[in-house]
């Protein structure tokens, strides 16, 4: 059976979703921060015979996750989905999405791997924390401006309005190291919650390269955020570039899928 969640299943639905905390990064994050009813955040969950939870669909505004452990009515949710005229996009683990694909189309997928970090093991003990300071709103530009100077980078104005929100409502951090009054290394967390944070935004200058920079910043919010009891995870489209996050600990645990609506469904 499948019905939209109150206020009323909380408990049971945070101890579905804390068992695999970090892909439900988005979800757990959405649900504290704006509940189970507004005009765009809707929850529903699937029930088993037994009056157990075994699946949750999340519409935040456009955007629509599903997720489960097993078996569930891919097509109940998928005319949840479809029935939504302000459909846009369509994310999750792969392997959950994949079942949708005999009820959704969509031509513009994206893949990415995603992997979390669990504990500190693997981070270098004693690093050098000289120079690393958390951001301030006084550094949103700073840190713009830095990624406004690396080519992977094409941040808005949005972006930056993001970035200060974040720093002001405790919903991420940044992390940088600053040369005079230029930022030359950051990284960032976006979407925390009370059990994971997803790291975003490394990068260094490119005349500051290969001395260690960001595995430091990095390390050291690493460190910080696994402190709080927290665990992280991170996306990442090249194997090569997910090196930097294996050597700290960082493990691939999936990938994840997001789909482009890309016909008039009703």
């Amino acid at each position: 059976m499948i019905r939209k969640l109150t206020e009323k299943d909380h408990e049971q639905v945070m101890s579905f979703l804390s068992e695999e905390r970090a892909i439900n990064l988005f979800i757990i994050g959405d649900i504290e921060n704006f509940g189970y009813e507004t005009d765009f955040q809707q929850i529903w969950g699937e029930w088993d015979r037994a009056d157990e939870l075994i699946a949750i669909l999340l519409r935040y505004k456009e955007n629509f996750i599903p997720y489960a452990k097993g078996p569930f009515d891919v097509e109940g949710f998928a005319k949840i989905i479809t029935s939504d005229e302000n459909f846009h996009i369509l994310s999750g683990k792969e392997d959950i999405l994949e079942q949708f694909g005999g009820y959704i189309s969509s031509n513009k997928k994206r893949s990415m791997y995603f992997a979390e970090l669990i504990n500190g093991d693997m981070l270098p003990r004693a690093f050098e924390r000289e120079g690393i300071r958390m951001a301030e709103e006084e550094d949103v530009e700073a840190i713009f401006m830095l990624r406004e100077r690396i080519e992977e980078f094409t941040d808005s104005i949005s972006s930056r309005e993001s970035l200060l929100h974040s720093i002001r409502s405790n919903t991420g951090r940044t992390y940088l190291v600053k040369d005079g009054d230029f930022a030359i290394t950051s990284v960032s967390t976006t979407a925390e919650n009370s059990m994971s944070a997803m790291v975003v935004g490394v990068c260094t200058d490119t005349a500051h390269r290969n001395k260690g920079l960001a595995s430091r910043c990095l390390s050291a919010l690493c460190e910080d955020v696994l402190k709080e009891g927290k665990t992280l995870c991170l996306f990442y489209d090249n194997p090569a570039a997910g090196s930097i996050y294996k050597r700290l600990g960082f493990k691939d645990i999936g990938r994840w899928t997001m789909w482009h609506n890309t016909e008039n469904q009703a």
